[in-house]
């Protein structure tokens, strides 16, 4: 449906981040309840009725990079997923484990030990626009790099544009934080990635870690990072302070149009409503007169 000046995005993305399972369903600090948080996730985006085409999870699926948590994730995502006819998209997180994530979620566990360990980068074309997940993370550690090999691999990949152009998706977001702690996590050396992207197709960067949503620019790209749906980070709280809190988690749509990407925020949870416009309503603007549509709306409001 078109009512203003802009036709339907040509490709949905849902945007999601940092999941952080347990084994064994245990809940996350004893208290989140990671399993139903995703569940009330994959419950919206159905409900939406948009036409998604894919799923994006931005690192961090595990939280101990258990296999359990990983078959669990899956068990949520994939009948979801297979409904909406969207693809799903696995990026790795500084909490994953390679090898798990291989097995858990991409049904790809190698034999040979270097291989598994070795950073997951990969390219997806979804009918024209071209996603690339880069690994980010560094086995054993919590900061983010990209390896010299991973760069010009990237750098190949770009060298030829795609046809809606690219997302490029990772966990560590190339963007400063103002939560004083979550700095020293960010990814290193970022001007590296910068010289290889700066003027390629690269539309977005679509990122997570930091468990609050936030955006900015990179090398000349909108950076759009998406809240955590197991808890969130309190961006407010004192300089000194690390603060997570279970509330405020939410997911992101992407909506990727011919001349810009619009990043939308959906709250999680079971709100109150207290507005409703009915097919009546739609059917006026359908219609479009200006004058109409303003008494009908003062009446709702009344």
């Amino acid at each position: 449906m078109q009512l203003g000046q802009y036709p339907p995005a040509d490709h949905v993305l849902a945007h999601i981040s940092d999941t952080h399972f347990l084994g064994g369903r245990r809940p996350l600090y004893g208290s989140i309840d990671t399993d139903a948080n995703l569940s009330a996730a994959m419950a919206a985006l159905e409900a939406s009725r948009l036409d998604i085409d894919a799923l994006v999870f931005t690192g961090d699926i595990a939280d101990l990079g258990e296999p359990d948590a990983y078959g669990r994730v899956r068990a949520i995502v994939e009948p979801s997923a297979a409904r909406m006819g969207a693809e799903i998209l696995w990026v790795m997180g500084n909490h994953d484990d390679r090898s798990a994530f291989r097995a858990g979620l991409l049904d790809s566990a190698g034999d040979n030990a270097f291989l598994d360990d070795a950073p997951i980068d990969r390219v997806v074309d979804l009918e024209g626009l071209r996603v690339i997940t880069l690994d980010t993370s560094v086995p054993g550690y919590h900061h983010g790099e990209l390896a010299r090999e991973q760069l010009e691999w990237l750098r190949e990949q770009l060298a030829v544009s795609a046809p809606h152009g690219t997302i490029l998706a990772l966990h560590h977001p190339p963007i400063p934080s103002p939560v004083a702690y979550m700095q020293v996590l960010e990814l290193q050396r970022q001007h590296e990635l910068a010289e290889v992207i700066r003027g390629s197709d690269i539309r977005a960067i679509l990122g997570g870690h930091l468990h609050y949503s936030t955006h900015g620019l990179f090398a000349g790209i909108p950076v759009a990072v998406a809240a955590a749906t197991c808890y969130t980070m309190d961006v407010s709280a004192p300089e000194s302070t690390l603060v997570g809190r279970d509330g405020g988690q939410s997911i992101t749509l992407v909506h990727v149009y011919a001349d810009q990407v619009v990043h939308s925020i959906v709250p999680l949870g079971d709100f109150p409503v207290v507005a409703r416009f009915d097919t009546d309503f739609t059917r006026r603007l359908e219609a479009a007169d200006p004058v109409e549509l303003r008494e009908y709306y003062a009446k709702q409001q009344g």
